[in-house]
């Protein structure tokens, strides 16, 4: 079997075109890091990928879905950014009755995602490396999602890189009709700034109605919330309901 460093071909982004047909490249919410895999990592990926694993040449066959990449039909949740998969693995094991799609581009974090998903030995579970914002757009329909997740998004901190950051009005305008009435968007973040905007934005789309909440019971502690928490940041949890 291959290894996952050979499969290196970039997530699609959004594309957008000039009045005289030049392709330009839009901007993008995440930075691609380091594709070495530990020795852990190179086992995961050989175990699970062929199973759990979502190609990026599947995605660009004919008539794909994602439906049809899980052994179940179930309401189908999203998360955006798993990392590597500690909250995508606890959480659908708690939810043996929906499907679980996970977007990850950080190669080394989707391998280790594998893994935790296999090692629990979870069907319920699909992770892809295509772009999320551009999948969520082109590939779902309106209303196929039954939750929206995305834990801990780049914060984009510096004031020049506001305009990657994933929680932006486009986004959110799509990934509101994507979900169910009655869905939940789930959002928690260590960035008091990027809450406040994220509020902003959620709070501006018709489709969506929601704020802060308690922290989520359910979304366990990650390396990411108690990095935050050791560096004296507060994290913010957000739930927005279709209606």
């Amino acid at each position: 079997m291959s290894s996952m460093n050979d499969h290196v071909s970039p997530a699609r982004p959004h594309q957008r075109f000039t009045e005289d047909g030049r392709r330009v490249r839009e901007v993008l919410t995440y930075a691609r890091r380091g594709s070495r895999f530990t020795a852990k990592q190179q086992r995961a990926w050989d175990t699970y990928a062929d199973r759990l694993w979502i190609s990026d040449d599947e995605v660009d066959k004919a008539g794909f879905s994602f439906a049809a990449c899980f052994e179940t039909e179930q309401p189908l949740i999203v998360e955006i950014g798993s990392g590597i998969g500690e909250a995508t693995a606890a959480l659908a094991a708690q939810r043996p009755s929906y499907n679980v799609l996970g977007f990850e581009v950080w190669r080394p974090g989707v391998a280790e995602s594998l893994g935790r998903v296999g090692d629990l030995g979870l069907t319920n579970v699909r992770m892809c490396s295509v772009d999320a914002v551009w999948c969520v757009e082109h590939l779902l329909g309106p209303g196929e999602l039954a939750e929206l997740w995305t834990f801990f998004p780049d914060p984009w901190h510096k004031k020049r890189h506001h305009k990657r950051r994933l929680v932006n009005p486009d986004f959110a305008r799509v990934a509101a009709t994507r979900l169910a009435p009655g869905a939940l968007w789930r959002l928690a973040t260590d960035w008091a700034e990027y809450a406040d905007q994220a509020r902003e934005v959620l709070d501006a789309v018709p489709l969506l109605e929601g704020g802060p909440v308690p922290r989520w019971e359910d979304r366990p502690v990650t390396r990411f919330e108690r990095r935050g928490v050791a560096e004296g940041r507060e994290i913010v949890d957000l739930a927005y309901r279709r209606v």
